[in-house]
């Protein structure tokens, strides 16, 4: 399907920017919030995808594309870091306005804690040679370690409501990676990931999805909160 990756992104985010400006919802007052914590993320996250799409790490098939790209990624790139971060964010926000004692408890989050980065410390011990997995598993630790830190309780529905989130993104991220289509969108260099798949899906991607919504999700509340002091 031409211009799949594009349509998948629209896709992702048209739903969710219609219903922010629901009298109940209402995520467009947590906009300037989240747009900061994208701009944060993507001064993170694009220049290690730059760096990736240039050495081979991982790659975009060009029959699913624009072909446009600036600094070497597709637009359809630049946009996913928008698009699915808007659906996620604005999901999270919504449970917690439809549900709000959805979350967990302080002694469940310290457990994910340190079952987390018990896991991601292990196995970057063994697979550092690996930089897919080496810099995304670093990653989540630092951002983990400032959040568990800095604003502990932000994890307590974070960790609950990204097991819904989960579930489109193995949709939208397995469409991606070559679920439903004849060639994957987005190739991964299985020598530089644990080459553990989830479906069509590497193992790394939810831990990247987690490290990229978590950076944005503690900036949109950092930024919210200053807002109305």
């Amino acid at each position: 399907m031409k211009y799949l990756y594009l349509w998948l992104n629209l896709g992702s985010f048209i739903i969710p920017f219609l219903f922010s400006f629901h009298p109940r919802l209402q995520f467009y007052k947590k906009w300037k919030g989240f747009f900061i914590g994208v701009v944060v993320m993507m001064a993170i996250f694009i220049p290690w995808d730059i760096v990736f799409t240039t050495n081979g790490f991982w790659g975009f098939n060009d029959a699913y594309i624009t072909g446009y790209k600036f600094l070497n990624l597709p637009i359809e790139e630049w946009l996913f870091f928008i698009c699915i971060p808007y659906a996620c964010i604005f999901t999270h926000y919504s449970l917690l306005t439809l549900y709000p004692n959805f979350k967990f408890s302080k002694k469940v989050v310290n457990i994910v804690y340190v079952v987390l980065l018990s896991v991601l410390i292990v196995t970057l011990w063994y697979h550092y040679d690996k930089w897919y997995t080496f810099i995304n598993f670093l990653y989540a630790l630092v951002i983990l370690g400032i959040v568990y830190n800095r604003n502990r309780q932000l994890l307590q529905p974070f960790f609950a409501t990204y097991l819904v989130i989960l579930i489109p993104f193995f949709i939208v991220n397995g469409v991606l990676t070559g679920s439903g289509t004849e060639s994957p969108v987005v190739w991964y260099n299985n020598s530089e990931n644990l080459g553990i798949r989830l479906l069509t899906i590497p193992i790394e991607d939810v831990i990247y999805n987690l490290g990229m919504l978590l950076t944005v999700l503690a900036c949109t509340e950092y930024f919210s909160n200053k807002k109305t002091a």
